[in-house]
């Protein structure tokens, strides 16, 4: 039996006849009214939101709006929104740093005071369920014709065995010339050190001691003191520090390096933090050694986190000199070398090594560090894949570890030209990882070329991908309003609801606990398709339901009481009043997303045991699997509606 349209509809369907008599008399623009009544009539249709799912943008109260760089979901159910400065200059001047706390089930917020600029941090999730950041902003770019003061690397030496020396941000250094220069950040520059050798003469008798003194070193940017060309050097040369006296003087100097009038990039900073979700503050732990900017941070099999490329201290990008982060000890110590552009996309794969998809953020020279492959950090080897096409459009692209976890596979999906390219791929492609010689495969093409795309993990084992732009930043209006499954087991792509903001660099996804997801940020250069009106960030937020919790969310599976931690076996119960209505269950751990590279999300196929009241799900014991840390449990049912998350800690 038919049911009459409801009030509402009523008054839509109205409206959209109103309109279409309307044509005649201004149809361009009444035509596209209509066609706009009409398609927000039709996306509220039960039926539509059914089969496509649904958008939904959030009320954001004013003082909570902020730039967000940075998205990372907490075992709290909350998620943290950094911003830092937020990519503008006028914050970072101020010291004005933001990070935003949200929490999805009651949609408030809460500012949390930010020591230091995250902006353009790393991040990764810790066993204990702190967020660790480390990295993040010391100064920002200046453009070529922008620079007025010469600047460059200062290194500075101490030849002094018995302490540290510290220059403050001002210390001025001079030439030989009487060319000043003056530092534009503190810098400790760390004691020499002292060796003591046995020496022996020819007849093998013992002499005296020989001691040899290295000296300490650090390096610190600088800027000539007046403008103009009279101060470029690229000739090194010995350089006094002002205001130093008697010993310290004589054992402390500068050497220039290269000074010049070209481009300075963003310049890393070395501070590293852990985020508290309990108490909601960041606590300080032992910087890097080395200063960092758009640095990947990936977590190990062990507990521990190592933190790869960035942006130095002087903007330059980093040869390699990685650094591990040891939870327990809160401190850090050299990682195996390897160099890579910036925010690679690194998965911890079978055995712990790293598999690196070609995925990065893009600074970085166009022909080093751009081919995939996996690496062993036990012999720090690296095995070059083949067989990615377009394999030059990897900037920007997105990539994840595809669900189950245990298949091993890894895929890429779209992707741009190197550094300001127009050139975008739709191309996707697969590598089995378990195979004995892997080769990516190609997958489904995306609708267009497309860069900045956002892909999550969804209970069921799609993907979800959503936004991105087919140009650089957003270009020519180049945002794409679409959206799309990918099913790994089909190994193709079927239509979803279309998000209504367009979202292209600094933008994020993650996956909640209640199973929808959340969309953040972007950051387009331009805001028309001329590129004359320079673009501003955007800070709507925007949730996706998707279709199953609009088929059957009043009936999805109900996950009831339960341990939070595994048993000895492996095993946690959770009571449940339909168990036999469950058919997977799968261990999702959270995730922690900045530039289209999110490192930490996976998914966990995991036993599942029933009885009359309550589901028995058993984890796999491989730490390369299942890395320390809190996880979302999922279930589902036969028609993969999910469960709401619970927090599980796997130890």
């Amino acid at each position: 039996m038919a049911h009459p349209p409801s009030k509402k509809a009523r008054k839509r369907l109205l409206g959209i006849t109103g309109i279409a008599v309307l044509a005649g008399l201004n149809a361009p623009a009444a035509l596209g009214l209509a066609g706009e009544t009409y398609h927000a009539y039709k996306v509220s249709q039960p039926s539509y939101q059914a089969a496509f799912g649904s958008w939904t943008q959030i009320d954001i109260p004013g003082a909570y709006r902020t730039n967000a760089i940075h998205a990372a979901l907490l075992h709290t159910g909350k998620v943290l929104i950094v911003a830092g400065s937020g990519n503008e200059q006028r914050k970072f001047d101020k010291g004005s740093f933001d990070t935003v706390l949200w929490d999805p089930g009651n949609d408030t917020f809460k500012k949390i005071p930010t020591p230091d600029d995250f902006f353009c941090s790393g991040h990764a999730q810790l066993p204990d369920g702190r967020m660790l950041v480390a990295g993040g902003t010391a100064r920002y770019e200046q453009l070529d014709g922008e620079v007025r003061r010469a600047g460059g690397g200062m290194r500075v030496k101490n030849e002094n065995p018995d302490k540290d020396i510290v220059l403050k941000k001002g210390t001025v250094f001079r030439s030989p010339a009487g060319v000043a220069y003056v530092s534009r950040f503190d810098v400790t520059v760390p004691r020499a050190r002292r060796d003591q050798t046995a020496t022996y003469d020819q007849a093998g008798v013992m002499q005296p001691w020989r001691t040899t003194v290295t000296a300490g070193e650090a390096r610190v940017f600088v800027e000539a003191t007046e403008k103009g060309p009279l101060a470029v050097t690229d000739t090194q040369a010995q350089y006094e520090i002002a205001g130093l006296r008697g010993e310290d003087a004589a054992n402390t100097y500068g050497l220039s390096e290269k000074i010049t009038l070209e481009k300075q990039d963003f310049q890393g900073i070395r501070a590293a933090y852990e985020f508290d979700p309990r108490a909601e503050k960041y606590l300080p732990v032992d910087p890097m050694d080395k200063a960092r900017w758009y640095p990947t941070l990936v977590g190990l099999d062990d507990g521990r986190v190592l933190a790869v490329s960035g942006l130095d201290d002087v903007g330059t990008i980093d040869p390699g000199d990685n650094e591990i982060y040891d939870p327990r000890t809160k401190k850090w110590t050299p990682g195996p070398k390897r160099y890579f552009p910036t925010y690679p996309a690194l998965f911890l794969t079978q055995g712990g090594k790293l598999f690196y998809p070609a995925s990065n953020a893009g600074y970085g020279p166009a022909d080093q560090g751009r081919d995939a492959g996996l690496w062993d950090l036990r012999t720090n080897t690296f095995e070059k894949v083949p067989g990615l096409r377009d394999a030059d459009e990897t900037e920007t692209s997105a990539s994840l570890l595809l669900p189950p976890a245990q298949d091993q596979k890894v895929m890429i999906l779209g992707g741009g030209g190197v550094g300001e390219s127009k050139r975008s791929t739709p191309r996707t492609a697969v590598v089995d990882l378990k195979k004995d010689n892997p080769t990516f495969q190609d997958g489904p093409d995306l609708p267009q070329g497309t860069r900045y795309l956002n892909s999550v993990i969804m209970p069921d084992d799609t993907v979800f991908t959503t936004n991105g732009s087919r140009d650089y930043r957003g270009r020519s209006a180049g945002n794409i309003l679409k959206a799309q499954f990918y099913d790994p087991k089909a190994n193709t792509f079927r239509e979803a609801a279309s998000p209504t903001v367009g979202r292209n660099y600094h933008s994020e996804a993650l996956l909640l606990p209640d199973g929808r997801v959340a969309t953040f940020g972007s950051d387009p250069l331009f805001d028309d398709q001329r590129n004359t009106k320079l673009g501003h960030f955007e800070q709507r937020m925007e949730i996706y339901t998707p279709p199953a919790l609009h088929r059957n969310g009043k009936n999805r599976p109900v996950l009831g009481e339960g341990a939070d931690r595994l048993d000895k076996d492996g095993r946690a119960t959770f009571a449940t009043d339909h168990p036999e209505r469950v058919t997977k269950a799968r261990l999702m751990r959270p995730s922690a997303v900045t530039h289209t590279t999110d490192v930490e999300q996976r998914s966990i196929e995991l036993g599942l045991t029933k009885t009359g009241n309550s589901v028995t799900v058993e984890v796999p014991k491989d730490p390369a699997l299942v890395p320390p840390g809190w996880y979302m449990l999922f279930v589902t049912d036969a028609q993969g509606t999910p469960s709401e998350a619970k927090w599980v800690r796997i130890t």
